[in-house]
């Protein structure tokens, strides 16, 4: 059994919560909070204990591992606290506010041999997986151009200021929503090295982007585009798809479905020459706990595996997470 607590019970942070409850093998020992609310209800309906103080938790619990959702400004120090006590680390995306507290964290996690983990859930989408296992078998030949896409209705219209509307805690479009396409497609293809021109585009808020366009360049050489809204009521939820295109053919796909276009014989197993259409219901495999999708479930199973030692720790790493955060400030810049 896995010993394991959280910082944070909001939205991300009561579905791990969730999900940990149900994992055969592991045993949630704390939940820290900010709100009495929260905690009341964790006492009233759970054996769990609740605390104020992480720290306090943290000593009185004795976790081996622990959930941190808690707005992005806070990851640095909590994470660091943590990496020095030599607790592994589930994070929420994105990793830190630069990438100098990343690449600090990165070091940390190595030198106290913790396991470390991000919580850019796509890796584990199964239509995704698929799409990287055909470009990375080359079986579109050489990549020359790549489309990377998010859209969805988070801010449709001019509201009250809160942490996603504050630059210094994280929020904003750019950290958020275009952090999971940026992720995809870091790897997918190869890290983002340069960007030839971004537009961070307000439309509804005042102190942060709600639309973010950037020409990218990759470290292989590959340019492409990324588009990403999070003020498009067209989608009635985050609408995520890339589109990669080589020498030998295309790929088109969303967290739905997959689209293959193949131009000659030289295909994977289960493909023809010429269109493909592949949906999720084939590529997923099947997870004991279902919530909100089984992504959700399978990156906490890893997670847990690899704390038990069962699988290698090399999915949504900190270093992975950190070259998204390279990311996000090379767009950044190249808006100015």
């Amino acid at each position: 059994m896995i010993k394991v607590a959280l910082i944070g019970a909001g939205k991300m942070g009561l579905s791990h919560l969730s999900i940990l409850g149900a994992h055969p093998d592991v045993e949630v020992v704390g939940v820290c909070d900010t709100s009495k609310m929260v905690l009341d209800v964790m006492d009233k309906y759970t054996k769990i204990q609740g605390f104020t103080d992480y720290e306090k938790m943290i000593e009185k619990a004795k976790p081996d591992a622990v959930f941190v959702s808690v707005p992005t400004k806070f990851h640095h120090t909590m994470v660091k606290n943590l990496l020095n006590k030599r607790i592994h680390v589930f994070a929420e995306k994105p990793l830190c506010l630069t990438v100098e507290q990343s690449e600090e964290l990165v070091q940390l996690a190595a030198a106290n041999n913790c396991i470390n983990q991000v919580g850019y859930h796509n890796k584990f989408v199964g239509t995704f997986r698929e799409v990287k296992r055909i470009v990375k078998g080359g079986f579109l030949g050489d990549i020359y151009h790549f489309v990377g896409e998010a859209y969805g209705p988070v801010v449709i219209r001019k509201k009250q200021d809160t942490w996603r509307s504050d630059p210094s805690e994280g929020g904003g479009c750019l950290m958020d929503y275009a952090s999971h396409v940026i992720d995809l497609i870091n790897d997918i293809l190869a890290p983002v090295e340069s960007s030839k021109g971004s537009i961070l585009k307000p439309v509804y808020s005042n102190n942060v982007e709600d639309a973010v366009f950037s020409l990218l360049e990759l470290s292989s050489k590959v340019s492409g585009v990324l588009s990403v809204n999070w003020s498009d009521d067209t989608h009635r939820k985050m609408s995520t798809s890339i589109t990669v295109i080589g020498t030998r053919g295309k790929i088109i796909s969303d967290a739905n479905e997959l689209k293959v276009f193949f131009k000659d014989s030289k295909v994977p197993d289960g493909y023809s020459k010429g269109w493909n259409v592949k949906y999720i219901t084939e590529l997923t495999e099947p997870v004991d706990f279902y919530l909100r999708g089984e992504e959700y479930s399978a990156q906490i199973d890893y997670f847990v595996k690899t704390c038990q030692g069962k699988v290698p720790n090399t999915i949504n790493t900190f270093h992975s997470a950190m070259l998204t955060d390279k990311a996000i400030s090379i767009i950044k810049q190249s808006s100015k």
